[in-house]
């Protein structure tokens, strides 16, 4: 079943929440789920689904509904629903309350461009989440960050400070929902990133899993590649090989040296990472083993 509703209404002006959920495959869910929600007094307002397979496939959904005095009620639709709806069909969920933007922290090195772009979208009210604060191994973007009136950290990273460094960064981040690699050029320990499961976005600088590493525009450039990318992805401890939420590319010709790939590939990278953060703090990536369903408005 791959089938979405659109919105049944304009959109409202009462409390609204996302409902995310993965199961097994069964008749009935969709009849189950939204039932529980007219019971319960809600009005959903979109509702998209997909299964891997006609018969037996993993099936994914993303609800939105409003509903009048949400956040008194919150916690007894969520008891309700696991005993009523999810424990039948044996569902993994989320339900999240959309009054409750996510808080966000940015980590980076020296290039800017990834950074100021969410920056700047968020502060135009384009990235629908509060960047609370930037983390930096280096001190270059401090007056560029300053001026959005966000709080910048210097942690300096060496090979012989990298656990210290690590804990101060976990100290100043911790109070944050996710936390995104704005080309942050460190690679974090397993340590850390198990701290953030499915919470840390990293941009990488080409379209994985081709050139996985440093320096991919320059590997590109030897294999005379056509066309250039970049990935966003959840990180895990693995480098590079967490789950893909979005990906974009480029055409390119021999004509184009690596300075040149590099500019071309900054426009790809600042937009990869700007969508796959939206769609993270809109609840509407779900990981499913090493991939993602990703209910985009695409």
């Amino acid at each position: 079943m791959n089938q979405k509703l659109s919105p049944i209404s304009a959109q409202s002006e009462q409390p609204t929440a996302t409902l995310l959920i993965q199961c097994q495959d069964q008749a009935g869910i969709v009849q189950a789920v939204s039932g529980f929600m007219y019971e319960f007094g809600a009005n959903i307002i979109t509702l998209d689904q997909y299964s891997t397979a006609h018969e037996g496939g993993k099936y994914f959904m993303r609800l939105e509904f409003a509903l009048d005095g949400l956040s008194d009620v919150v916690s007894e639709l969520r008891s309700r629903f696991e005993r009523e709806v999810a424990q039948r069909y044996s569902m993994q969920w989320q339900l999240h309350d959309n009054s409750t933007k996510y808080k966000v922290g940015i980590l980076v090195s020296k290039f800017d461009h990834a950074l100021l772009d969410l920056l700047w979208r968020q502060q135009r009210g384009l990235l629908d989440c509060e960047i609370t604060c930037v983390v930096s191994n280096h001190n270059d973007l401090r007056q560029a960050v300053e001026n959005f009136g966000i709080d910048f950290h210097h942690v300096p990273v060496s090979k012989d400070t990298k656990v210290e460094a690590e804990a101060k960064i976990h100290e100043l981040v911790a109070h944050n929902d996710l936390l995104v690699l704005a080309r942050y050029m460190q690679i974090l320990s397993a340590d850390f990133v198990a701290r953030w499961p499915m919470q840390i976005i990293n941009i990488h600088h080409s379209f994985l899993p081709a050139f996985v590493g440093a320096d991919p525009y320059r590997q590109a450039f030897e294999k005379g590649v056509k066309l250039i990318g970049a990935t966003a992805h959840y990180v895990t401890a693995d480098l590079d090989q967490g789950p893909i939420i979005e990906q974009d590319v480029h055409r390119v010709t021999h004509r184009l040296n690596v300075p040149a790939l590099r500019a071309i590939g900054r426009d790809v990278e600042r937009n990869v990472l700007a969508r796959a953060v939206n769609w993270h703090v809109q609840n509407r990536v779900i990981v499913t083993g090493n991939k993602t369903v990703v209910f985009s408005e695409q």
